[in-house]
Order: structure tokens, then C-alpha cells, then sequence
């Protein structure tokens, strides 16, 4: 039986800057809106959180163009754009960083305009926002967590509901290594998910993976008709060789792979298997450490501070790098 459509109120809050640190340099936010709205939800607040750096853009045409272009996409989108601007301080080694309060914003807004909202859905791994998380709850809100590489464990924990932007059909744009466009899901394709279940001693698994964006996640078994995930049988021989399989099954890793008619008859397989993302354990009981597995592409932390947003615009409004991606080249 098709799901019925919600009825329900949904607020988006995108802390644009923390997705874009964490991996969402390509993020595609109408996506993101639609994942929202996945049940034909009313959005009722739609807002998007950016630094603007003022000192740069007097400066800078192509970083000023660059982000007054992509802010009116956001618009586009029915974003309301809240934009930071960062403020510039010295430390006492004469080193420069700057700082923004969007986060503070974000959660301030999201608990004064929750009284007209069923669901909200906070797009940040910033494990500040656990205790905004309970208090939506007790308000009686669901909220719902998108995030990236580093996302909190306290936050994902903490969320109704946690996914990776990274497992979003599309919404983390991968680059094609080839002239033709295969949609997402279909043989051939490359999609992302996680390894829901794997014998080490038999030497094979099966990831789990979204097929489209709609409602039914509940759906796990991709058997049921209203279920929008599917599965993909995968041979230990094709997991990355750095990946300890021992750790499988894990959400917390997000693998990249190609999809391909199952060795086994029906279904599919996974081939040419990525690690894209991966994130920290709850601390150990026994050790009170996380589990420190490096994201395979990850900066070094040193590269950025929090709010140090000098760069931020130099990947993302790179028009002619990211032509093939419409929705950052205006010109399309």
C-alpha cells in the first residue's frame, strides 16, 4: 500500500559553513530540501546559515560575485539566508583567525520558531547542538540530523533520526569519471551506503544503500515494496585494503561503490569499493577513547579552526571546475 502524505510541519536549519568544513563543499541544497520534505511535508522555515568574510570581498571580486551567486541559489531554493559576518582577531603570536557565532544563531532561532513545527531538521555535526536536539524533544518536535565527516557521536545518538549527507542520493555530487550520466541506483551507477551486515570467516557482506529520496526509512528490509532501500551483496576482496574488516558491520563507515549484477543470480554487488567517510565510536567504556579512524580524505585539522572561513569560497563558487554540476554554474 503507497504511503499516504504527511501533513507535517518541517523546519530545515543548515549551518552551511559546518557542512562545508566537514565535506559539503558540493552539497546540493535543494537535495537537501527535498529529504526534508521527503513525505510531501510542508516546509515551513527553510534556513541557511553562511559566513561572509567583508575584509575579503572589498578585496576580492571573483570571492564577492561568488558568494553573492551562491547565496541567491540558496534563495532560489526558499532558503532564507542568514549571513555571519566574520569578525577577525590576533592571537597573542600575531596569528590571525576569525570567528562567527552561526551556530548560536541557528540554535536560537530553531527554539523560538519550533512552536509551529512537527519536525525539524538540523544539517550540522556540531555536538553543541545536543542539548538544542533535547529541548526540540521536549517540545514534542522530531528532529532529524544530516551531517558529514565528524559528525559528534553525542548528536547522532542524541537524533531521532541521523543519516549521512554522504548516503543522500545526490547530494554530495560525485565526480564522473566518464562522459555519461548514469542515474543513481541503476546498474553501473556508483552510489553510497554502509555495510549492514558481514561475516569475516565466509569472507562477504552486504551494504545497505538509498535507492531514491522518499518516505518509508522505517522500511529497512528492502524487500518490502514500500521500503526505498536496497542491498548489494560484496566480497571481503573487494574492500578497501586499509578498512578493518573486523569493524564490519559499522555505520560509521560511508562507502562509495559501483553497482553490478549480483555473482549470487537476483540482486546486485558492490565493486571498486571506497571509503568516503568514517566516524569517531562512542567512547570505550574500557579505554574512554573514540575510535580515531582518519576520513581517507580528510584535511588535517590544522588546516581550519572553527569559523576560519578565509577560503571558503574558493572551491565552491568555482564556476568552471564545477560546470558540470548545474546548480553551481550559473550559466547553465
Amino acid at each position: 500500500m503507497p504511503l499516504s502524505k504527511s501533513s507535517s510541519k518541517v523546519g530545515v536549519y543548515a549551518d552551511v559553513a559546518n557542512m562545508y568544513r566537514t565535506g559539503g563543499q558540493r552539497l546540493q541544497y535543494d537535495r537537501l530540501r527535498k529529504f526534508a520534505c521527503r513525505d510531501h511535508a510542508e516546509p515551513l522555515r527553510l534556513n541557511a546559515y553562511v559566513t561572509f568574510d567583508v575584509e575579503r570581498a572589498a578585496r576580492d571580486r571573483a570571492y564577492r560575485q561568488g558568494a553573492v551567486s551562491f547565496h541567491n541559489k540558496l534563495r532560489d531554493y526558499g532558503y532564507k539566508v542568514i549571513v555571519k559576518e566574520i569578525r577577525w582577531f590576533q592571537d597573542q603570536a600575531g596569528n590571525r583567525f576569525g570567528k562567527t557565532d552561526a551556530a548560536l544563531d541557528l540554535a536560537v532561532d530553531v527554539l523560538l520558531q519550533s512552536e509551529n513545527l512537527d519536525r525539524v531538521l538540523l544539517a550540522s555535526g556540531d555536538g553543541d547542538l545536543v542539548n538544542v536536539v533535547r529541548a526540540l524533544q521536549n517540545r514534542g518536535c522530531r528532529v532529524e540530523v544530516v551531517g558529514l565527516d565528524d559528525t559528534a557521536w553525542q548528536l547522532r545518538e542524541e537524533a531521532d533520526l541521523f543519516i549521512s549527507g554522504y548516503q543522500i542520493p545526490d547530494m554530495v555530487p560525485m565526480r564522473r569519471t566518464g562522459p555519461e550520466r548514469i542515474s543513481w541506483g541503476d546498474i553501473g551507477s556508483r552510489v553510497r551506503g554502509w555495510c549492514y551486515w558481514f561475516e569475516e570467516d565466509r569472507g562477504f557482506g552486504y551494504m545497505r544503500f538509498l535507492k531514491h529520496i522518499a518516505p518509508g526509512l522505517w522500511f529497512t528490509d528492502a524487500r518490502h515494496p514500500d521500503s526505498p532501500w536496497e542491498t548489494a551483496f560484496v566480497r571481503a576482496a573487494n574492500m578497501p585494503p586499509h578498512v578493518r574488516t573486523d569493524r564490519l558491520p559499522t555505520r560509521n563507515y560511508v562507502f562509495e561503490f559501483e553497482l553490478t549484477r549480483s555473482e549470487r543470480g537476483d540482486g546486485l554487488q558492490a565493486l571498486n569499493v571506497e571509503l568516503v567517510s568514517s566516524m569517531a565510536d562512542r567512547p570505550s567504556a574500557s579505554t574512554g577513547l573514540e575510535d580515531q579512524t582518519r576520513n581517507p580524505r580528510h584535511r588535517n585539522d590544522e588546516d581550519y579552526d572553527d569559523y576560519d572561513e578565509s577560503e571558503e569560497f574558493d572551491d565552491e563558487y568555482d564556476v568552471e571546475e564545477d560546470a558540470e554540476y548545474d546548480d553551481y554554474d550559473e550559466e547553465a
